[in-house]
C-alpha cells in the first residue's frame, strides 16, 4: 500500500470526491491519509440538491448522463455501493432505473402558439450543412479562439437543430467553436436522436442524492477526512529542481486563520475555478441577488497560482464576461398534482420520460423538465418537483415585462404559464426558487489552448488540477465525466498507477454513427 502517501484536496466537488476514491481503490492509499477541504458546509460542489417540502427544494442544475459515453464516471460508480441496496452498485442501480423509465420526448420544442414543433427535420439549408461540416472537420488550431458564430451564419441559429442542441447542452452562439466541435464528435450518437433525447440517462433521484451522497458515504467508511466550512486562501510553494512544489496551505476556518504543512511526498489536488461560483437564490417574492467573483473570491486562488506560474492557465479567459457566461435556473415545488397532470396531457410524456420541453420563441429561451418523482430522497408523497432554466435571462419576458434576472419566483411561474396557456391556479400553491449563476457557462468561453492547465502540468511536482477548467484532449466540459476523467488522470499520473484510464469511446469514427448523423442532417 501507498501508506506513506498523504493527499490534500482543495474543493469538495465531484472531482475531489472521485480523486479520493481512485486513490483508495487503484492507488492503495489509506482513506485516513486523505483530507478534503471545502468552504461550504456540504460536499458536492455544483452537483447540489437541497430543501424541504415546507421551504421548497432547489437545484442549481442537472447534468446530462449517457451510458454510451461517461467511461470514467461509470468506471467509478461500478465500485460505489448504492445507498438503498448494498448488493448493487450505483451504476447497477442507475441501469435498472433507466430500464423502467426510458426517455422518448414527444414535446421537445414548443412554439409561440403552444404547438409542438415537428422535429424530424433539423431545419438545415444546404448552406447550413456545408458550414456545419466545415466546422466539424476543422482542427482545433484552425478554430483557435473563434466563436461558433464565426463559422456559422445567423440562419443556422434559427434551425430546429440549434434550438434542441443549444438547450440540451447550454450553448450560445458566442461560445467556443472548439468546444462546439468537440460536442459534435463526442455526442455524435445524440445528433441522430436529439429530438427524442432517447440516449439520455437519469439517476434515481437528483445527482446530489444519487451520486454525491453514496460516494461521500463510501469515502467516509474508508476513513477520508472532510474538513468543511474551511476555505483555502493561499497555496504556499517552492521551486525544487525547476519544479513547482506545494509546501503548505493557508486556510480560513470558523473565522480563524490556520496553516497546514504539506511535507515532501504529499500530493495536492486543486479544483480550480467554479461554474457555480457566486450563485444566488431568490424566492417567490424576491429576485436572486446579482453577485460576482468579488463577492465569493472563488476564483482568487487560481488567479494567484496562474500569476505565479504561466503553465497553470489563464482564468481571465473564463471569468471576465458575466454577460456571456450567465443564465438562470429555477426549481418548483408543488403540493398539488394539477401542473404535472396538465403537462402530461399536453406533452404526451409521463414525468421522467420526456426530457427538456423548450419554448423556442420564448424571449428568455426557457426550458423545463419534469423528472420522475420523487426527485429528492426526502421528498414525501403528494409533493412534486420540477426544474427549468433560461439561456437569455437578460431579456424582457413575453408575459412579464421585465428581464428574468429581475423576476421573483412568482413572476417566473407567470411567464411559464403564459407560454403553456395554463391558468395560474395550477401553480397557486407552488414555491418557485430562482437561481442566478453568473459563471455557469464560463468554461464554454472561447479559449486558447494554454488557457487551461493540464491535470498535472509539466512544471508541477505534487500539484494537480481537477475541474471543468483543465485541458483533457477530445473530451467535453459541462459534464460530470470531465471532472471525473481529470481526477482519474491526475491520480494515476501522480501515483504512477499502471491501470489505464478508460479511453474515450470514439463513436464518431464508426461508419454506422456517421451514416446516421448524415441521414439526420439531410432530413
Amino acid at each position: 500500500m501507498n501508506t506513506n502517501v498523504h493527499a490534500h484536496l482543495i474543493g469538495g466537488g465531484i472531482g475531489s470526491l472521485a480523486a479520493a476514491a481512485f486513490m483508495i481503490r487503484d492507488g492503495n492509499v489509506p482513506g485516513a491519509n486523505i483530507r478534503i477541504y471545502e468552504a461550504a458546509p456540504l460536499l458536492g460542489g455544483s452537483l447540489d440538491g437541497a430543501g424541504s417540502p415546507e421551504h421548497g427544494y432547489s437545484l442549481r442544475g442537472g447534468r446530462m448522463l449517457t451510458f454510451d459515453n461517461y467511461e470514467c464516471t461509470w468506471d467509478l460508480f461500478k465500485s460505489i455501493p448504492s445507498l438503498t441496496d448494498e448488493n448493487k452498485s450505483v451504476f447497477d442501480e442507475t441501469v435498472d432505473f433507466n430500464e423502467l423509465h426510458k426517455s422518448h420526448s414527444q414535446a421537445r420544442l414548443v412554439d409561440k402558439r403552444r404547438a409542438k414543433v415537428p422535429v424530424t427535420s433539423m431545419g438545415f439549408s444546404m448552406h447550413d450543412r456545408a458550414q456545419l461540416l466545415k466546422l466539424s472537420l476543422a482542427d482545433e488550431d484552425t478554430l483557435g479562439v473563434d466563436a461558433i458564430s464565426d463559422w456559422l451564419d445567423p440562419s443556422f441559429f434559427e434551425t430546429e437543430f440549434w434550438y434542441m442542441w443549444a438547450t440540451t447542452f447550454a450553448f450560445q452562439p458566442w461560445h467556443s467553436a472548439v468546444e462546439f466541435k468537440r460536442y459534435l464528435h463526442r455526442f455524435m450518437l445524440e445528433f441522430s436522436r436529439i429530438e427524442t433525447l432517447a440516449g439520455v440517462r437519469r439517476t434515481v433521484y437528483n445527482q446530489y442524492d444519487s451520486l454525491v451522497r453514496p460516494l461521500q458515504e463510501w469515502l467516509q467508511s474508508q476513513g477520508v477526512q472532510f474538513i468543511l466550512d474551511c476555505k483555502v486562501t493561499d497555496i504556499k510553494h517552492a521551486t525544487v529542481d525547476a519544479k513547482f512544489v506545494v509546501t503548505g496551505l493557508d486556510c480560513l476556518r470558523g473565522g480563524n486563520s490556520e496553516h497546514v504543512d504539506v511535507p515532501a511526498g504529499d500530493l495536492v489536488f486543486f479544483q480550480n475555478g467554479s461554474m457555480t461560483d457566486a450563485s444566488s437564490l431568490g424566492s417567490m417574492t424576491s429576485a436572486p441577488e446579482k453577485l460576482d467573483k468579488t463577492d465569493s473570491c472563488g476564483w482568487t486562488l487560481w488567479e494567484k497560482l496562474a500569476a505565479a506560474q504561466p503553465g497553470f492557465g489563464n482564468p481571465a479567459a473564463f471569468n471576465s464576461s458575466i454577460a456571456e457566461s450567465y443564465w438562470e435556473s429555477f426549481t418548483v415545488t408543488l403540493q398539488d398534482p394539477a401542473f404535472f397532470d396538465k403537462m402530461q396531457q399536453f406533452s404526451g410524456n409521463e414525468a421522467g420520460t420526456g426530457g427538456l420541453v423548450t419554448f423556442k420563441d420564448s424571449n428568455w429561451f426557457m426550458s423545463i423538465v419534469l423528472a420522475h418523482q420523487p426527485h429528492f430522497a426526502n421528498q414525501p408523497a403528494g409533493v412534486q418537483v420540477f426544474w427549468g432554466y433560461a439561456l437569455s435571462p437578460d431579456r424582457i419576458g413575453n408575459f412579464v415585462a421585465k428581464p428574468m434576472s429581475d423576476c421573483t419566483g412568482e413572476e417566473i411561474l407567470r411567464e411559464l404559464c403564459g407560454h403553456l396557456r395554463f391558468d395560474l391556479d395550477v401553480v397557486e400553491t407552488a414555491n418557485c426558487i430562482p437561481c442566478r449563476m453568473p459563471y455557469i457557462t464560463s468554461m464554454f468561453m472561447p479559449r486558447a489552448h494554454s488557457d487551461r492547465p493540464l491535470p498535472v502540468p509539466k512544471e508541477s511536482k505534487n500539484l494537480a488540477f481537477i475541474s471543468q477548467f483543465v485541458e483533457v484532449a477530445d473530451d467535453v466540459v459541462f459534464t460530470v465525466e470531465y471532472s471525473v476523467r481529470a481526477a482519474q488522470m491526475a491520480v494515476y499520473q501522480l501515483l504512477d498507477i499502471k491501470r489505464e484510464v478508460p479511453p474515450i469511446k470514439q463513436h464518431d469514427h464508426a461508419l454506422s454513427t456517421q451514416f446516421e448523423a448524415l441521414f439526420k442532417a439531410l432530413k
